[in-house]
């Protein structure tokens, strides 16, 4: 069997891969990977304005039910109190989740400039546009 395997080898040669090819291999897996944190961070970054904007109507909302005398509080209808808890708990809720993604677009950041440090010699700017002008 051993012989058999001493054949085989004799006939067929392995060949490594070209230095440029795995250089090539390796910036496509890079880029791939920086094309997906750009794109989670725009993701993050849209829904962040998106929810900002949502909360500052919020907060004009609640503005012109709550009024703008000292003792309105005293006056106010029943319905105007009920709409300015539900328009409080909104607000609250959404600078939660305003503050959850500061903090992963934070780690999301992280992420590529972990990226880019650990392939220096990768110009994935150049990757990206390239990518987009033929794609």
């Amino acid at each position: 069997m051993f012989q058999r395997f001493l054949k085989a080898r004799t006939i067929v040669n392995f060949k490594a891969r070209s230095a440029s090819r795995d250089t090539e291999n390796d910036r496509a897996r890079a880029t791939s990977i920086f094309r997906s944190i750009e794109d989670a961070l725009e993701g993050a970054r849209a829904e962040q304005a998106g929810l900002k904007a949502r909360i500052d109507d919020a907060l004009a909302r609640s503005a012109v039910t709550l009024g703008n005398d000292s003792d309105e509080y005293l006056t106010r209808d029943p319905e105007d109190s009920h709409y300015q808890n539900l328009l409080g708990r909104e607000i609250a809720e959404g600078q939660r989740r305003l503050n959850e993604l500061e903090a992963t677009i934070r780690h999301i950041q992280f992420l590529k400039t972990a990226l880019v440090t650990r392939f220096p010699d990768f110009d994935f700017g150049h990757s990206i546009s390239h990518a987009k002008d033929s794609g």
